[in-house]
């Protein structure tokens, strides 16, 4: 069985919104992560990775988006516990509220320029890939 998740590259005024993933997560804890999660299949439902993606946005740290999300790109991943992901980055854009840790998955938001994101060390490979792809459709 393949799991899917879905991440959100969000922009505003020139800067993308990241996370600081808690200390109590197993994968990827202190790291600089786009906001998203897994997709929970509850039957059928339209839409389903937008919709996602943006319950989790809203849950994580607390912002709406714009309804139209970009996709950016997929790509495979397997979790620490053996768990195979495909993973999906769309662009979204801020639309209101104001961004905090709202989740116990995240420790710390930031707003940040993809020149700032591509020089910390804390940001992985593939999110730096994500973030250049989501800066080419801005």
């Amino acid at each position: 069985m393949v799991n899917v998740n879905v991440e959100g590259a969000i922009y505003n005024n020139g800067k993308f919104l990241m996370v600081v993933r808690s200390e109590k997560e197993v994968h990827a804890s202190g790291d600089l992560a786009l906001v998203g999660g897994k997709v929970d299949f509850r039957g059928e439902e339209a839409n389903i990775l937008e919709n996602t993606l943006k319950r989790e946005i809203m849950e994580e740290v607390g912002i709406a988006v714009k309804d139209t999300l970009t996709y950016v790109k997929s790509s495979s991943f397997t979790s620490i516990d053996g768990r195979e992901f495909v993973d999906i980055v769309f662009l979204a854009h801020y639309k209101s509220c104001e961004a905090k840790a709202m989740s116990e998955e995240v420790s710390d938001v930031v707003w940040v320029s993809l020149d700032e994101a591509l020089s910390d060390s804390r940001v992985k490979k593939w999110t730096k890939d994500s973030l250049q792809k989501a800066a080419l459709l801005i």
